[in-house]
């Protein structure tokens, strides 16, 4: 199969329908595997999931320099979207700090162009709104790097109702990167009618609840040192037995339908909208495959009710952040 393409806001940006998070390649998820990963990321583009997420700050810069390597000779085969935003000094992020300054903006875009050996970056998202810095500025600065030409679209991560708005009346916003899922449904309330009321898509990352809707993680005190999701409070004690009793309906599902249950929490995300293009991480062709035949599942409207509910908000436990990065979220 080929994947159909969607637009992600209304300036003409167009991606495949689902997307390839490329964090875990480098980061996070345990040991990379750099032959696995490229392989993956060939294999990608050749079942057209074309529009790969990146950030300098993933490694930092590796995961960017991973995804030159790899796209060589294939450039303009893919999509590439990526972030600025996070303070790192002597090649190592410095903890949260942010710096989003617009003398900064420009050489941050340029060490991402170099890395992904190319001459544009599709989407430049901002990765977490900077509270130091008036977001008329970084707007502003991004606007003009779309006019050189070293940026096509702009994007902001994780960004609340204001900033937003603030951001979308200096340069149009194209997509909003933030976590959404059967798992986390934070933006319904106010996100999403903004998004819907500019024309801005969305891009949902951890769409699969960092793997617990795949039916196959564990809890936080069996996954190996390495892997951050031991520090993820709904997979910890408690919060991990109830989370589990409520995936169940999606597990149910899955096997009712012949399908796999992560492939049922990627249609959810494709029923809710023309306008979301969910980025599953995977650093393993074999995941990769299972997340792109997602897109030829069918949920009826009353399977999509039977998910709504089951997983409600009130009925999943625990933050899906540590309290540290909880400060990061502009909300």
């Amino acid at each position: 199969m080929t994947l159909h393409t969607r637009k992600l806001g209304s300036q003409g940006l167009e991606v495949s329908a689902i997307g390839l998070g490329c964090m875990g390649m480098s980061q996070s998820y345990g040991p990379a595997d750099e032959g696995e990963a490229i392989a993956t990321l060939h294999r990608a583009i050749e079942l057209g999931c074309t529009f790969l997420d990146t950030a300098e700050v993933y490694g930092p810069y590796a995961n960017e320099a991973l995804l030159g390597r790899a796209l060589k000779g294939r450039r303009d085969q893919v999509v590439i979207a990526t972030k600025f935003g996070n303070r790192i000094e002597n090649g190592k992020r410095v903890g949260t700090e942010r710096d989003s300054r617009p003398e900064h903006i420009p050489l941050a875009v340029e060490g991402s162009l170099r890395r992904l050996g190319t001459d544009r970056i599709d989407l430049l998202y901002q990765h977490r709104v900077d509270p130091a810095v008036p977001m008329a500025e970084v707007a502003g600065a991004v606007g003009e790097l779309v006019r050189q030409g070293k940026v096509r679209f702009f994007g902001l991560s994780e960004a609340g109702v204001a900033n937003i708005r603030r951001a979308h009346a200096v340069h149009p916003v194209s997509a909003l990167q933030s976590e959404y899922s059967l798992w986390e449904r934070n933006l319904e309330p106010e996100i999403l009618p903004v998004l819907r009321e500019l024309g801005i898509g969305l891009v949902p990352f951890a769409p699969l609840g960092r793997g617990f809707l795949t039916g196959e993680t564990r809890r936080a005190e069996d996954l190996p040192d390495g892997d951050f999701r031991k520090r993820d409070p709904r997979f910890q004690g408690e919060n991990f037995a109830a989370n589990l009793r409520t995936a169940q309906t999606v597990r149910d599902m899955a096997a009712d339908l012949g399908v796999k249950p992560g492939q049922v929490a990627l249609a959810w995300l494709l029923h809710k909208a023309a306008d979301i293009v969910p980025i599953p991480g995977t650093k393993r062709r074999k995941y990769l495959e299972e997340n792109v035949a997602a897109a030829e599942v069918r949920l009826d409207p009353a399977r999509m009710q039977v998910l709504d509910a089951a997983l409600a908000p009130d009925r999943i436990k625990g933050e899906r952040y540590s309290s540290a990065q909880m400060a990061t979220v502009d909300r």
